[in-house]
């Protein structure tokens, strides 16, 4: 995100009324755990990826990605490379991303927008006149349920990627746990 970077492709309204929206970390949970994906050959979605983005759509929704890319600060990875695999993810899920905010900061360069810290979620929503009581935070890690819930968001721990070791980290008890992204998904929208 670096203070403000997002890939929104939507314009920017100020005077509807504020949505509801699921805030969706990218990989080992929208997308299977690759250390630092840097090829969009390595991409690769999880079976129910595509089934779970649509349900959540269908359910009125604004879907936003938020991801750290520690690799861009680490010099593994550009930039560029980064923004390849996210315009194949929306060629593969059109229609699905709202906006994809990103932090290519490391994790002790004290930014504001490195998850857990809010800055992703403070510009989503001012981005988008988002009801973050109304709103969701779904990760495979501790650190995502921390964002979340700090942000005053229900949250979601999705035991893809990392998530089956992480929950013993967790800090915060989220409100929802699922095996797979479609199990989350399936409570939330039946609330």
């Amino acid at each position: 995100m670096s203070e403000g970077n997002s890939e929104n492709k939507r314009p920017t309204s100020y005077d509807r009324p504020p949505s509801k929206a699921v805030f969706i970390d990218r990989d080992g949970t929208l997308i299977e755990e690759v250390n630092f994906l840097s090829r969009v050959e390595d991409l690769r979605y999880f079976a129910d990826t595509a089934g779970a983005l649509d349900r959540l759509k269908q359910a009125g929704f604004l879907i936003v990605v938020v991801t750290n890319q520690s690799g861009i600060g680490r010099g593994l990875f550009t930039e560029n490379e980064m923004h390849a695999i996210h315009d194949r993810m929306r060629a593969d899920l059109p229609g699905r991303f709202d906006a994809i905010f990103f932090c290519p900061h490391l994790p002790d360069a004290g930014c504001r927008c490195r998850k857990p810290n809010p800055g992703m979620i403070e510009a989503a929503r001012a981005e988008f006149s988002i009801d973050l009581e109304k709103s969701w935070m779904i990760g495979d890690k501790a650190l995502d349920v921390e964002f979340g819930a700090a942000a005053g968001l229900k949250t979601a721990l999705v035991l893809t990627g990392y998530g089956r070791r992480e929950r013993e980290r967790l800090t915060s008890e989220p409100d929802v746990v699922g095996e797979n992204l479609l199990e989350i998904v399936k409570i939330i929208t039946a609330a």
